[in-house]
């Protein structure tokens, strides 16, 4: 896997790592993602890196590093798991994470160190789903009003503006624009809006987190707490903890609640879509676990 024509993607290497990485970002902020060939979260995960990457047209710079191959900087930043993906500015590390993670918060990690420049093309359609990628919630909610009111009938600004009104609880309101829907042409999206807000509706009326994970502490073996919290995490957007708790429940008990597990993990895939990474990762272990 090597680095795209971008000049802004490029591969790191023990050679010249201070000069591309460290000396690099003290001008710009430098994302380092150590990944290895045999590591298929990591290849899940490079390609949204890129697309991050590109959408800040040269403000960030993308390092990568084949962490099989550059043994000294593996050893120096103590890498332990892959994928591990560090922002180094000034010199320094300054954040960054471990494992599989959504695009909002790779996004989100990278706000307060980076300007996404202003796209002059943009749609306002566009420019609300990247705000929306981002958790600016409010912001993408009024760039759709604007939409709307020059096309009430546009399915995409329907969907996201429903899925804007769920995540600040009006989840009334969202389902009454989602009814609205009537274009074929968005199934995959208007899934995933009703799986978000049957996920929050469900978690309103469920104990909180807090008091699952208590329940948890004390008998590993309560499905009913470990599929009520898996509902609790999605409503939180805690996705990659869910489908775990998802699967191993399914592990244990698929049968649980006439197959609940089976159908919250397929009512999450519908709602990442299928260029998450987390998406192709627990698509894998389900199969591997029905079989």
């Amino acid at each position: 896997m090597s680095a795209t024509d971008t000049p802004y993607i490029f591969d790191a290497t023990d050679a010249d790592f201070q000069q591309s990485v460290i000396e690099n970002s003290f001008h710009k902020p430098v994302l380092v993602d150590f990944w290895a060939e045999w590591c298929a979260p990591c290849k899940a995960l490079m390609p949204m890196l890129a697309k991050i990457a590109e959408a800040y047209q040269g403000e960030l710079l993308l390092a990568k590093v084949n962490c099989d191959v550059e043994q000294q900087i593996v050893a120096q930043f103590g890498i332990r798991s892959l994928p591990t993906v560090v922002l180094f500015k000034d010199g320094q590390p300054v954040d960054g994470f471990a494992g599989a993670q959504p695009e909002s918060a790779i996004r989100a990690l990278l706000e307060p160190h980076v300007q996404l420049p202003a796209p002059a093309s943009a749609s306002p359609l566009e420019q609300a789903e990247a705000l929306f990628a981002e958790s600016r919630f409010g912001e993408a909610e009024a760039l759709l009003k604007l939409v709307l009111t020059e096309d009430n009938g546009n399915a995409a600004a329907l969907i996201l503006y429903a899925r804007c009104l769920a995540e600040r609880g009006e989840l009334g309101e969202a389902e009454t624009v989602l009814d609205a829907v009537k274009s074929d042409e968005h199934k995959a999206a208007l899934a995933g809006a009703k799986a978000q807000l049957t996920f929050l509706r469900q978690a309103a009326s469920l104990p909180e987190a807090a008091e699952l994970k208590s329940r948890l502490a004390k008998n590993p073996g309560d499905d009913e707490a470990a599929y009520q919290l898996c509902i609790q995490q999605l409503a939180r957007q805690q996705y990659e903890a869910a489908l775990d708790g998802l699967l191993k429940l399914f592990q244990r008990n698929r049968s649980y609640g006439e197959g609940l597990p089976h159908k919250a993990l397929l009512q999450v895939f519908e709602l990442l879509g299928n260029a998450h990474p987390l998406v192709g990762m627990y698509r894998s272990k389900l199969f591997a676990a029905m079989y």
